[in-house]
């Protein structure tokens, strides 16, 4: 079996934790966990079965971190990255002319330009090969159904998919492919701030699933897609 070097963001809970406890399941697999939350980051050791020497934490804010510093980093534990998934994400459920200017840098510096600037500096530690996985919303794909509130979250989700399809095409000639996952309701902290008081038919646990073997497999396929992947919006 290939020994895989794969990075997360937004890892320390939801979606990203629960992606991340999944992918260390296969003993080939070593992690490099990227998150804000210094203190959640560090509790997903007790969750580790085995070998946590091959889990790497590393506390950093994708819009004012030290890139430079996260790229050695990177480099000294994992020596390449053959998959980086894109997951962390904010929302703000606000009707459109009640967003103002923080609203709006705080909800697109995360879900856009955060994931925007990382593919860029970690592209010299791209192994050939390599994929990146960006985790959009149904709320940013193309003729779904939209909500109230949504708008500058939906938004910012969109512009994610179209970097998708643009890098696709720029990383092709260095052999690194790069799809995005749209991801209708799924049982997180963000759903609840979406639409409080629903319940969604999948949970952390079974979406993680879905990830994780699309991140290890879905780039033999396909690249450059943005693929619904929902049972229900909510």
């Amino acid at each position: 079996m290939q020994v895989k070097n794969i990075v997360i963001t937004g890892a320390s809970g939801g979606i990203g934790r629960a992606t991340a406890l999944e992918l260390i399941k296969d003993p080939q697999n070593r992690l490099f966990l990227i998150s804000r939350d210094e203190s959640k980051l560090s509790s997903i050791h007790n969750e580790i079965p085995g070998d946590e020497h091959r889990v790497f934490l590393y506390p950093f804010d994708l819009v004012s971190g030290d890139y430079k510093n996260l790229v050695d980093s990177i480099n000294e534990k994992l020596g390449g990255i053959d998959i980086l998934i894109n997951n962390a994400g904010a929302l703000v459920n606000k009707v459109f002319t009640e967003i103002d200017s923080s609203d709006f840098d705080r909800i697109v510096n995360t879900n856009f330009k955060g994931p925007f600037f990382l593919i860029q500096h970690l592209i010299p530690t791209f192994n050939t090969g390599a994929h990146i996985l960006n985790i959009s919303s149904m709320g940013g794909y193309q003729g779904s159904v939209k909500f109230p509130g949504l708008s500058l979250y939906s938004s910012s989700k969109g512009a994610l998919s179209i970097l998708t399809e643009c890098l696709a095409l720029e990383l092709n000639p260095i052999g690194v492919s790069v799809n995005c996952l749209a991801l209708g309701s799924v049982q997180t902290t963000m759903l609840e701030e979406a639409f409080p008081g629903y319940v969604a038919q999948v949970t952390c646990n079974s979406m993680a699933e879905y990830i994780a073997h699309f991140a290890v497999n879905g780039h033999k396929w396909v690249n450059g897609k943005i693929l619904p992947v929902s049972l229900s919006t909510p």
